[in-house]
């Protein structure tokens, strides 16, 4: 996106260095990455650090409204509510394509946002991994805060602790050593001095939740929510005393019902032009003629399963459950990445946390993922490189 740069460091790349950073990138936790890490940052100028910082303002006009979680209540499926719901989500992540507009300009384009965490700690290692072994200009930055690298661990582990001892506080997940981004879980772990443990080796008795820490039954006040519920439900094979949705004299790091609150349900409420039109399907009262133009999504799922980039009306029309599905004008994102072959398109997610007594969540880091396939995702970039998971350098 800024050329000279993008010249410079495809010039200058060699595999050696590439692989002597993910070599030393694992090392650093004694953990490779399960997924592929891309080959390049993406450097982002300024122009559209300003564009994309108007459309997070935009979609955080309507989730910041004081009324939007009643708003969004329904997004909730029946039988996975879960008590103690914390006024605000801890984390925040709004999903971009980087698109260009009809005069040419590159645009963001909300394509989802979260109520959920992702990356928070891998991405502040792959910073620092970048840094080490390529070269990153002065004056960009991949955080927003303006804080240094020690700042930003400190701001995440009192996000995640909350206060309590880290003994007393648990990042859950289910099967955590299966996840394809363990290592986030791993640094995360590291860095915060808790216990990556599975939702079957949680123990619910008289209302207090308790886990094994070194042989030592030991109480959870606090957990760092990893769990999705689609997976958990997938899961018949895992016997738990605990399924999130029992009252629990815990706290959230993460509420789980933020996850569907502030999700691809809450797409339809944002009027904005960095928002594509988007409806729930029960609500159509009639179908678009141009059907090519838009893309179905299931509301309750993850990771892009369910998505139908190619509705056709009897797709619409042999939906048992339209209202769990958006129909969504597509994005198109714009190849823009030169790499040593073909053209790579982005993804950005702009990665926030929202900390109590706060009225705005604050922007703190980001994510890009590059793809040359029609979407992004490992299943569509199989036998290519410089695809995969990486981060934005933003020009400051």
């Amino acid at each position: 996106m800024i050329p000279a740069l993008r010249q410079q460091y495809n010039d200058s790349f060699t595999n050696e260095a590439y692989q002597a950073m993910i070599s030393w990138l694992g090392g650093q936790y004694n953990h490779d990455p399960k997924f592929h890490v891309a080959e390049t940052p993406v450097f982002f100028p300024r122009d559209f650090r300003e564009r994309v910082f108007s459309a997070c303002e935009d979609v955080l006009d309507v989730i910041a409204d004081p009324g939007y979680a009643e708003r969004a209540a329904a997004a909730i499926p029946p039988g996975e509510f879960v008590p103690n719901q914390t006024e605000r989500p801890l984390f925040l992540q709004l999903d971009f394509g980087v698109c260009q507009a009809a005069d040419g300009t590159i645009v963001p384009q909300l394509v989802e946002a979260q109520g959920f965490p992702s990356l928070y700690h891998f991405q502040h290692l792959l910073d620092r991994s970048f840094r080490r072994f390529f070269t990153v200009p002065d004056g960009f930055s991949a955080r927003f805060d303006g804080s240094s690298p020690e700042e930003y661990l400190d701001t995440l582990r009192q996000a995640i602790l909350g206060g309590h001892a880290p003994e007393n506080v648990i990042l859950l997940e289910v099967d955590p050593k299966g996840q394809t981004t363990r290592i986030d879980l791993v640094v995360a772990c590291a860095e915060l001095g808790i216990q990556e443990v599975c939702i079957s080796e949680v123990d619910l008795e008289d209302g207090k939740l308790y886990y094994d820490r070194d042989g030592k039954r030991t109480q959870v006040h606090r957990i760092y929510n990893r769990v999705i519920f689609d997976e958990l439900k997938a899961r018949t094979d895992l016997k738990r005393k605990f399924n999130l949705i029992e009252v629990a004299e815990v706290e959230w790091a993460g509420h789980p019902n933020w996850f569907f609150l502030i999700s691809k349900y809450s797409l339809p409420f944002m009027d904005s032009p960095y928002v594509p039109e988007t409806r729930f399907v029960s609500e159509l009262d009639h179908f678009p003629a141009n059907l090519s133009d838009y893309v179905l999504k299931p509301l309750y799922s993850f990771a892009g399963m369910g998505v139908n980039l190619h509705p056709t009306e009897a797709d619409l029309r042999g939906l048992d459950q339209p209202e769990h599905f958006i129909l969504q004008k597509k994005v198109y994102y714009v190849p823009i990445v030169r790499t040593p072959d073909e053209l790579a398109r982005v993804e950005l997610r702009m990665m926030y946390l929202w900390l109590p007594g706060d009225d705005r969540p604050t922007l703190v880091n980001n994510l890009v993922r590059l793809s040359k396939g029609e979407m992004i995702g490992v299943r569509y970039n199989k036998g290519k490189s410089w695809v995969g998971g990486t981060l934005g350098y933003f020009e400051v």
